[in-house]
C-alpha cells in the first residue's frame, strides 16, 4: 500500500513538475527577447487563462490536468475526459477568457496608476491574448464556445482567422488553421445533420452564452485599442 501511494504521489509530482517546467521553459525563452519582467508577466497571464479552464473544468466534474506551455504557442490543460454535451465545453471553454480578461483589466488599472510602461505592455498583450482565444474557430476558446450556438458560427472564423494572418503572419495562424480544419469539414459534411444530442440546449442558454461572447468580444477590442493607444503617447513622450 506505501508502495502504491509512493507511485501516485510521485505520478502527481511528476505532473507538477512538468507543468512547472515547461512554465521556466517558457519564461526562460520570452525573457532571452523581451527581458525576464515582461517574460514572468505574460506567462503569469497565460496561467491565470488557463486557471480559468482549469477550475470551470473541476466545477464540471471533468477530470483535467495542469497547465503546459508552450513558448511562442501559448498553454493549454489535458482535459482526460471529454464534455459530456456542447454547454460544458461552452462553460469551460468561456471561463479562461473571462478571468484571463479580468486579470489583464486589473494590470491595466495598475499601469494608469503607477505610470509603468511596463504593466502597460503586459495588459496590452493580456488583452490580445484573449481577443485572439475568441476567434470562432475550435481548438480556440471561441470555437469551443459558440459551438452551444451553433456550430455553423464555425465558418465565421475561417475569414477572421485569414484576416489576422494578413495582418500579422504568425506560424502559430497555420498551426490553429491545421487543427481547425477537420472539425470545420466535418461540420460543412453534416452541416444539414447536427449532433442533436451534442448540441442540444434552450434557447435562453444559446442567448446568455452568445451575448457574454459579444460582450466580452466587443470589451477586449475596446481595451486592446485603448492600451494600444496609450503605449503610443508613452513613446511619443520618451
Amino acid at each position: 500500500m506505501k508502495t502504491l501511494l509512493l507511485l501516485l504521489f510521485a505520478g502527481k509530482l511528476g505532473k507538477i513538475l512538468l507543468s512547472a517546467g515547461s512554465m521556466l521553459i517558457s519564461i526562460f525563452t520570452y525573457g532571452l527577447i523581451y527581458g525576464w519582467r515582461y517574460a514572468v508577466g505574460f506567462v503569469g497571464l497565460l496561467f491565470v487563462h488557463e486557471l480559468g479552464h482549469y477550475f470551470a473544468a473541476q466545477q464540471r466534474g471533468l477530470s483535467v490536468g495542469m497547465p503546459t506551455f508552450i513558448p511562442f504557442v501559448g498553454a493549454w490543460i489535458e482535459l482526460k475526459e471529454q464534455p459530456m454535451n456542447a454547454e460544458t465545453e461552452a462553460f469551460v471553454g468561456i471561463a479562461g477568457p473571462m478571468l484571463g480578461s479580468a486579470t489583464a483589466f486589473t494590470v491595466y488599472l495598475l499601469a494608469q496608476d503607477s505610470g509603468s510602461k511596463l504593466l502597460l505592455a503586459l495588459a496590452y498583450s493580456g488583452f490580445m491574448l484573449n481577443l485572439f482565444n475568441l476567434i470562432p474557430l475550435s481548438p480556440l476558446d471561441g470555437g469551443r464556445i459558440v459551438g452551444v450556438i451553433s456550430p455553423k458560427i464555425w465558418f465565421v472564423g475561417i475569414p477572421v482567422l485569414i484576416g489576422v494572418f494578413v495582418w500579422n503572419p504568425s506560424p502559430l495562424l497555420l498551426i490553429v488553421a491545421a487543427l481547425a480544419a477537420p472539425q470545420v469539414w466535418s461540420a460543412y459534411k453534416n452541416r444539414n445533420s447536427v449532433d442533436t444530442v451534442y448540441y442540444s440546449t434552450d434557447t435562453a442558454t444559446r442567448l446568455r452564452y452568445g451575448f457574454q461572447y459579444l460582450a466580452l468580444t466587443l470589451f477586449l477590442a475596446v481595451s486592446a485599442f485603448e492600451t494600444h493607444e496609450s503605449l503610443d503617447i508613452v513613446r511619443l513622450q520618451n
